[in-house]
């Protein structure tokens, strides 16, 4: 029996400084108004690190190839109950103490801002995606994952 690969073709970036993730309210669905990390869809013959590397830089005019990019793997999804999953790759940057970028910040995409990552965190927080609380602690703490640096 042939083994199919699943092919993600989605990135999401959570670019951190100190206890603070740099989150969007996105203006459009399927996360409207919801607080999420920053990314998107690769585009053909494209890495996920070439992805997430353009997206943020789309989305918060933000250059992260000169820091270190954390692989953190791959979150995958039922979809609907169906017999299939969907996932992205996500990554992890820390940004120094130092970095400033100022928010509440206006874009195409939605509204940039610093969010507390206990606030994140917390278990009633409908503020922010549903899934984020239950995968954002390993994105964070898991040190089994690939740095890559560019």
């Amino acid at each position: 029996m042939e083994e199919r690969i699943k092919m993600y073709n989605q990135t999401l970036c959570f670019i951190q400084r100190n206890d603070e993730l740099l989150m969007l309210n996105r203006e459009y669905k399927p996360t409207q108004g919801l607080w999420n990390g920053v990314g998107g869809k690769m585009e053909e013959k494209e890495t996920a690190l070439e992805c997430v590397i353009h997206e943020v830089k789309e989305e918060t005019d933000i250059d992260i190839s000169g820091y270190a990019i954390l692989d953190k793997g791959i979150i995958t999804w039922n979809v609907d109950n169906a017999a299939f999953n969907d996932g992205m790759h996500v990554f992890l940057v820390h940004m120094g103490e130092d970095f400033h970028y100022k928010t509440p910040r206006k874009t195409d995409e939605g509204i940039l801002d610093w969010k507390k990552i206990t606030w994140l965190l917390e278990a009633k927080n409908y503020g922010s995606g549903e899934m984020i609380r239950h995968y954002l602690p390993y994105v964070l703490n898991d040190e089994k994952n690939i740095t890559t640096s560019v």
